[in-house]
């Protein structure tokens, strides 16, 4: 690792997008576990001539950050030095701090991702490697800790392009009363637990995303839903089903009647033809 990096440099470098002051305070407003984290981290990458900057993102830009948030770091690594970069990852996460564990990201689609687990304090620690490139495309804002190259680092963020992957009606369409099928044919086979998995699952990738874009939001899941609208929030609430079979049937009617209600919202959608009437008839049968 080459320490040519110097601390001053950190700080005349830090929050490209923002003055040192603003920064300051900002870090002070942090958990102290995070405050400490984010300071070493910078420490790090600005001390390693491997990176060319380093961004964060998530709560930190959005708001909320508690001490149960995690950090969300974006690596910026030199081209030539990538391939090292990856192959020594862990090693990094290792050096950063007590780390428990960590894997890579694959199963949400970013193979670049190293999810880390720290403690004590438990502090959970998103580092995504990238090179500047990356920056064109980016699905949140995010703010500038360290760049090594300060104008080169704002002219690329100020030229790209940000913008959260929402989905459109159709999408939501072609999988809703599929994934409803599912759960509906694993209650008729007595399959509870498989059922009920569905509609965790169902609530994440549909009912959650349309709550979100009802509210104006990005569509985001299941998070911090509570915040939002509490009459649809509680509709949301109907479709958490205990084990047992009439409150799993409860469940998903709960859900059909939220996804009829939420896709509403776009009425040049084109309906699945039969349903729900086919989807009832079948949850009938399923709940005898």
């Amino acid at each position: 690792m080459d320490n040519k990096g110097s601390a001053d440099c950190v700080f005349r470098c830090s929050f490209v997008s923002r003055g040192a002051d603003q920064e300051k305070a900002m870090l002070s407003a942090l958990p102290p576990a995070h405050s400490d984290f984010l300071a070493r981290i910078r420490d790090m990458v600005a001390g390693d001539a491997r990176f060319d900057a380093l961004l964060v993102g998530g709560s930190y830009i959005h708001g909320g950050l508690d001490e149960h948030s995690d950090l969300d770091f974006v690596l910026i690594v030199n081209e030539d030095d990538y391939q090292n970069v990856m192959s020594s990852r862990r090693s990094f996460a290792e050096a950063a701090g007590p780390l428990l564990n960590a894997f890579t990201g694959e199963h949400v689609g970013e193979p670049r991702l190293l999810i880390c687990l720290y403690g004590p304090p438990l502090i959970h620690i998103d580092f995504k490697f990238a090179l500047i490139t990356d920056l064109d495309q980016q699905v949140e804002e995010r703010a500038v800790l360290f760049a090594r190259d300060p104008e080169a680092i704002d002219k690329r963020l100020a030229a790209g392009s940000v913008e959260w992957p929402n989905l459109s009606s159709d999408w939501f369409e072609e999988r809703a009363w599929i994934w409803l099928h599912y759960a509906t044919a694993k209650l008729a086979r007595g399959e509870l637990y498989e059922a009920i998995g569905m509609l965790g699952f169902f609530r994440e990738q549909i009912l959650g995303p349309l709550i979100c874009r009802r509210a104006g939001k990005d569509q985001r899941g299941v998070r911090r839903l509570e915040m939002l609208d509490p009459d649809v929030t509680e509709n949301l609430a109907a479709t958490v089903a205990l084990h047992d079979k009439a409150s799993v049937k409860d469940a998903l009617r709960a859900a059909i009647a939220l996804y009829l209600d939420l896709r509403t919202d776009d009425p040049g959608l084109i309906p699945t033809r039969d349903m729900p009437q086919l989807l009832n008839e079948s949850l009938e049968q399923a709940a005898t």
